[in-house]
């Protein structure tokens, strides 16, 4: 990336010059734009640098691919003659991996980052472009907020932008990385978009800040603990990577980009693939990653690396509602996004944290031709008040919306239970996937043997009580029987529920011929409608 403006030298003469005048002399009003810039970025250097950030311009340099930014409108908002090199926001366009990305970039060292008519135009102008082009936008924020200068003419601005970002949702991708203040309105500029990068130090998100919060309630608390990037990563599901410093939260989007096609009109990018003795490695090694036993917990993320290409995958907000994995992998050089329940964590079960989590993440990749691949081992929806008082109904019913929506190829594979609600919604065929697998000792009931044994048989355990008899044993043999004629795959096989059962082994090869069989899998419209009233 250029970061200054050169000033054109040429050795070509006018037909009627001299040899002496064979260098044409640089035009005044071209050294002075020149010269504005350089300055600029000095000035610019002196500010990041001292609060450990990089300037806009570093960024850029960060983001794209070498010497391939275009910048547009480099001094609008400016005025070169009374030395003001431009507005607080880099516009342009570059390569990532050699796919051209549109991106806005706040220069906090011009005003603070500030928002202001002439960024808002600068902002709204490339996003034109972007939708045009079907390209990916990606904002590099750190800004102040609106320009309170400008008072409701900035505001107005944020309206424009939040209504370009809306336009472009589910079109292009659109990921926003924030590195530096991000508060007030301006968080839903980042909100709206695809996905949210931060950073350890110097990123902050919040509606209202530390002084406005001790004013109105009396709480003191700090930048870092009320929008810090640990906090939004952990806590809130705001973010969905923490990057340790800026260089790798934008290496982070560059590798997202890699996975996702410039728009919803293109297909994923293809990647090189062969297959090596490796991969036949690591699918034998599957069946003994997964104990028999189905309370016995495991690390789910071993599974997928042993499904995917060369052990490879970028996972989607990895801190938040542990009790899922979600992210992006290939298998056979193809991309695809990955979701499954996370028995390392709370058994894998579902509650209202993952289950936004699973939703969101299936809508991206619905949006964006990605298929689906659910790997499913949870005993169902968190039971309690709590979850129920936070929405589990409303929460949870995303994930049926998300996948029952979907039309992108999605294969399931039960690998040891799916139980209850949790197994329907969790890419059930009934709720629309493609194909439906099961290893041979997995388990699919309304509950696990032994809790419908401690509803089906609970006078029965209770009379036996009564007369003295082994309570204990009695319950084995409820359980044992419940297993062999209920929670038995063979019986959802014969239902038509699951297509094929399948040793572990075999996990990878079955998973790739059903993307296979699927890649032209086309979308339809069963019904015409504006759009659907989807659970919030």
């Amino acid at each position: 990336m250029t970061s200054t403006i050169s000033a054109p030298q040429s050795s070509v003469q006018p037909a009627n010059t001299t040899a002496q005048d064979a260098t044409q002399p640089i035009r005044p009003a071209v050294g002075r734009a020149a010269e504005l810039a350089r300055t600029a970025e000095e000035h610019a250097r002196e500010r990041q640098h001292a609060k450990g950030k990089g300037t806009a311009r570093e960024r850029l340099d960060l983001l794209f691919d070498a010497d391939s930014f275009q910048e547009i409108g480099r001094f609008v908002g400016g005025d070169i003659n009374k030395g003001v090199a431009g507005s607080a926001v880099i516009t342009g366009f570059g390569k990532v991996y050699g796919r051209t990305v549109a991106v806005y970039a706040q220069d906090f060292s011009v005003r603070g980052g500030t928002l202001g008519v002439a960024e808002g135009e600068k902002i709204c102008h490339l996003m034109d472009m972007a939708i045009s082009l079907k390209v990916p936008i990606v904002a590099l924020i750190d800004s102040g907020g609106a320009r309170i200068q400008e008072g409701v003419a900035a505001l107005s601005q944020y309206g424009r932008i939040f209504k370009k970002t809306c336009e472009a949702s589910g079109f292009v991708p659109q990921i926003s990385i924030i590195l530096g203040p991000c508060a007030g309105g301006a968080v839903y500029c980042p909100a709206l978009t695809d996905l949210i990068i931060m950073t350890r130090e110097n990123s902050d998100m919040f509606v209202t800040g530390p002084n406005v919060v001790k004013a109105s309630t009396g709480e003191m608390i700090s930048m870092a603990d009320l929008g810090g990037g640990y906090v939004h990563n952990v806590v809130s599901g705001v973010a969905h990577y923490l990057g340790e410093d800026e260089a790798d939260a934008i290496d982070y989007a560059r590798t997202v980009l890699a996975y996702l096609p410039s728009n919803c009109q293109s297909e994923p990018p293809v990647f090189a693939y062969a297959s090596t003795h490796a991969d036949q490695a690591a699918a034998a090694r599957i069946a003994s990653i997964v104990p028999d036993n189905d309370r016995q917990p495991y690390d789910m993320l071993d599974v997928i690396h042993c499904i995917v290409d060369y052990g490879e995958f970028v996972q989607v907000q990895e801190l938040y509602a542990k009790s899922a994995v979600v992210g992006f992998a290939c298998i056979e050089g193809h991309p695809v996004g990955i979701v499954a329940n996370q028995p390392n964590v709370l058994a894998g079960i579902l509650d209202v944290e993952s289950s936004e989590k699973v939703a969101r993440f299936v809508r991206l990749c619905d949006a964006f031709n990605l298929p689906v691949v659910t790997l499913v081992d949870t005993p169902g929806y968190k039971p309690g008040s709590d979850q129920e008082h936070a929405g589990i109904i409303r929460r949870g019913a995303k994930v049926i919306y998300a996948y029952a929506n979907a039309q992108v190829p999605m294969v399931t594979v039960i690998l040891r239970k799916a139980f209850g609600g949790a197994y329907i919604v969790m890419g059930s065929k009934a709720i629309g996937a493609d194909v439906n697998l099961a290893w041979p000792s997995s388990q699919i009931a309304v509950l696990g043997a032994q809790g419908a044994v401690n509803i089906i048989h609970r006078k029965d355990l209770q009379k036996a009580k009564e007369r003295g008899q082994d309570v204990e044993a009695l319950r084995a043999k409820y359980v044992a029987d419940y297993q062999t004629t209920t929670v038995n795959a063979n019986l959802a096989m014969e239902t038509g529920q699951i297509d094929a059962m399948i040793d572990p082994e075999q996990t990878r090869d079955a998973i790739a011929g059903v993307l296979r069989t699927f890649a032209g899998k086309r979308r339809f419209r069963p019904v015409e409608k504006h759009h659907g009233n989807q659970p919030m």
